[in-house]
């Protein structure tokens, strides 16, 4: 009896698509959602990789050209008021707020490095936010993704038990599939988790030091703004 139930235990099919197929339907439904929730989590990973990477290397290129010695007024005609790159806007901000400071007689209007700070913040706080958007994704599906695999891993294992009690049957055979099913519930939860943290840590980690190049730009821009105030 034994042999036999080994023997049939090993005729079964035991891939993920036919754990899937066997599995019912609320397990088929935790499992569905853990796969969208991964290929999202991979888009938005994706996408901000390559966000970042644009980011750094404008930022790069941004920082040559205003560091060569180049007018200011000169290069912020070059690059117009509504400029495609970050820092190049928060920069943009800055000489749009310098220009609107001065009166018709060339005289600069009081407060005007008080407005011109406050023009960049607003600036790096818009750039900021576009650069975080999608995160909170990521955060989400790395919290409640093990949940959402547990919660397919107990229905699955329920059930399992419920199909041991009405056949009357503890065999491995009966076992092994309800079993197995459950725990890939548990397993796709973990896929879908365990990229999730581990990106959503680099990606705000890169996301702040992006942010705090912006605000060192900001602080150094508004420095040579002032030492022109004070001449």
């Amino acid at each position: 009896m034994e042999a036999d139930t080994l023997a049939l235990a090993q005729e079964m099919d035991f891939s993920m698509w036919a754990l899937f197929a066997r599995a019912t339907f609320i397990v088929k439904l935790v499992m569905l959602i853990l796969i969208i929730a991964s290929f999202w989590a991979w888009s938005i990973i994706i996408q901000k990789i390559i966000i970042y990477r644009k980011a750094h290397l404008e930022a790069d290129i941004f920082d040559r050209r205003f560091w060569s010695g180049e007018p200011l007024d000169g290069l912020f005609e070059e690059i117009g008021p509504d400029p495609g790159g970050q820092s190049e806007r928060i920069f943009a901000a800055g000489m749009m707020e310098w220009r609107r400071s001065h009166r018709n007689d060339g005289e600069l209007i009081a407060g005007a490095t008080a407005r011109i700070d406050r023009s960049m913040d607003v600036a790096i706080a818009k750039e900021a936010e576009g650069l975080q958007s999608g995160l909170q994704v990521l955060a989400t599906v790395g919290s409640t993704a093990p949940f959402i695999g547990l919660f397919g891993t107990v229905w699955g294992i329920m059930h399992a038990f419920i199909s041991i009690a009405e056949q009357q049957n503890t065999n491995l055979a009966v076992v092994a599939p309800g079993i197995a099913e459950a725990l890939l519930a548990t397993g796709l939860g973990l896929l879908a988790a365990i990229p999730a943290v581990i990106f959503y840590n680099k990606l705000s980690s890169d996301s702040d030091r992006i942010v705090a190049g912006y605000e060192a730009f900001a602080d150094e821009f508004a420095t040579i703004l002032s030492r022109q105030l004070d001449s």
